[in-house]
């Protein structure tokens, strides 16, 4: 396939921007919320990282695991929240840089996320490595999401949504975008 350009909002030095980036598929690009407690892994931790990447394991729910599994590919984009914390919200940008694959956290009794049901063979468990992109100024809180036009039907802001792994709409996606730059 001959690689196309098309033009796809963008994270570049912390400013979000629009540009044309090549690609070799027509898939376009997703958009995810991936939640985590900071006293766990936070942001600043991923920021750290060594190459600003890690993999994003210990997820264990099957329905966020499927969209691990089989929905997020290289090149998609996250943010980052923070759960279970004062102010919950959203602190960061990650570019997915590896899609799916076996966690690996599973297959270790030693580990926290030790699944002995797991096996390399057939793996219940699924991870992606992500990248930090982008922090921001502040925190983008949960209440001051709430209130948000057009933020109305984000998954995160519906009663019960408890899911580590989101999906995030292009045009929550914009708006979000053009608070962190406000």
């Amino acid at each position: 396939m001959i690689a196309a350009s098309v033009t796809r909002p963008y994270v570049e030095s912390g400013t979000f921007i629009t540009r044309s980036m090549p690609t070799n598929t027509r898939r376009e690009r997703r958009y995810w919320l991936l939640k985590t407690e900071p006293t766990s892994f936070s942001f600043d931790d991923l920021w750290n990282a060594p190459a600003r990447t890690t993999c994003w394991d210990g997820v264990r729910n099957y329905q966020a695991r499927n969209m691990i599994r089989d929905e997020m590919r290289s090149g998609d984009l996250a943010f980052i929240y923070h759960s279970s914390t004062d102010p919950t919200g959203i602190a960061g940008v990650a570019e997915i840089v590896k899609g799916g694959y076996p966690d690996h956290t599973a297959f270790d009794p030693r580990d926290d996320h030790y699944d002995p049901k797991s096996k390399r063979d057939d793996p219940s468990w699924y991870m992606v490595d992500v990248k930090a992109v982008s922090r921001f100024p502040e925190i983008i809180a949960l209440d001051r999401l709430r209130r948000i036009k057009g933020l109305e039907q984000m998954v995160l802001l519906k009663k019960g949504s408890r899911l580590s792994v989101q999906p995030v709409s292009a045009g929550e996606w914009e708006v979000i975008s053009r608070l962190a730059n406000n």
